[in-house]
Formats: structure tokens, sequence, C-alpha cells
């Protein structure tokens, strides 16, 4: 399983649906939607400032995450940026591979 982080920005229409909604019936849409494609919500919040709200979500792959971006964004009442996260592990292992690489200019 991967780790992503989406930011996300209501549009006015988003905003509507919110109010309209709830909290607690966003989370549980996006939980479903999640689970539906074999993953997990780990959490989420909404916050004040540039985004309104912050979720992170374990899925089985990029492919899963893709698909969650192009159906959020698909709906206009969102703008959304999905971030991959790397767990302490993963650095881990990242850590121990042998790199070629020369710096521009070198």
């Amino acid at each position: 399983m991967a780790k992503f982080m989406i930011e996300a920005s209501y549009t006015a229409e988003g905003s509507k649906g919110l109010i309209s909604g709830g909290g607690s019936a966003r989370r549980t849409a996006i939980r479903e939607m999640t689970e539906a494609l074999g993953g997990k919500v780990e959490a989420l919040y909404f916050a004040f400032g540039k985004h309104d709200v912050y979720v992170v979500l374990d899925l089985p792959d990029n492919i899963a995450a893709s698909a969650i971006a192009l159906a959020v964004k698909a709906s206009g009442a969102l703008v959304t940026r999905t971030i991959v996260l790397v767990t302490p592990e993963e650095l881990d292992q990242a850590t121990k591979k042998s790199v070629n690489y020369r710096a521009p200019g070198k």
C-alpha cells in the first residue's frame, strides 16, 4: 500500500454542497470511495487557510490515487493536489540504494 496526502480547496459550488451535507457526510463519502478502491482513510481534517481539507489515504497503488484525483477534479467541487508520502522505513530503503548521479555541469 502507498500513502498519499490530498490537499483540497472547495470551489463555490463545493462549499454549497459542504454546507448542505456537513463534514461528517463528506467523511463518509470519502471513506466509501477509498474503501471501494481497496484503500483506507488514515486521516481527514478540515482546515482554515490556503486549503480547506487535508486527507491522508492508504491506497493500493498510483492507479487508485489517479482514479480518485480524476473523479474529484472532474466534479468541479474541489481543486486538489495529491502528494506521495514516504514512510521512514521506505526512506531507509532508499538510502541503501546505489544511485549513479552526476550533477549538472560536472
